[in-house]
């Protein structure tokens, strides 16, 4: 079992910036790869970034490529999603997941754990 929780959402305004947290326990972190998904209400879980036990890779949707960077530090137990350049659309509950796979799976959003959550809200 590998437990997950999200910190750093929060209410921002279009164009800044927020880092999400995600604190995992209860095995070993490094050989785990980390994701994040988001959700809004009535639509499916959204798949956002990944990154890989292997090599660090990492792996983003098309709509935050070049604006999210997820990142790790295995000496933490700790992985982290840089947002920048936050725009409406980003508005969502945020969960952090965690599967053994090397890459992201398929369907996308569905891994093995998953946080409880954190709420992100980008006014216009």
């Amino acid at each position: 079992q590998v437990q997950l929780v999200e910190s750093g959402g929060g209410l921002v305004q279009a164009g800044d910036s927020l880092r999400l947290s995600c604190v995992a326990s209860g095995q070993t972190f490094s050989k785990y790869s980390l994701a994040w998904v988001r959700q809004t209400p009535g639509k499916e879980r959204e798949f956002v970034a990944f990154i890989s036990w292997h090599r660090d890779a990492t792996y983003y949707a098309n709509s935050v490529k070049g604006r999210f960077t997820v990142s790790r530090d295995n000496a933490r137990n700790t992985v982290y999603l840089q947002m920048n350049s936050l725009k409406p659309e980003d508005t969502a509950v945020y969960y952090c997941a965690a599967d053994t796979i090397a890459q992201p799976p398929d369907p996308l959003a569905e891994f093995d754990y998953y946080g409880q959550g954190t709420q992100v809200t980008v006014s216009s």
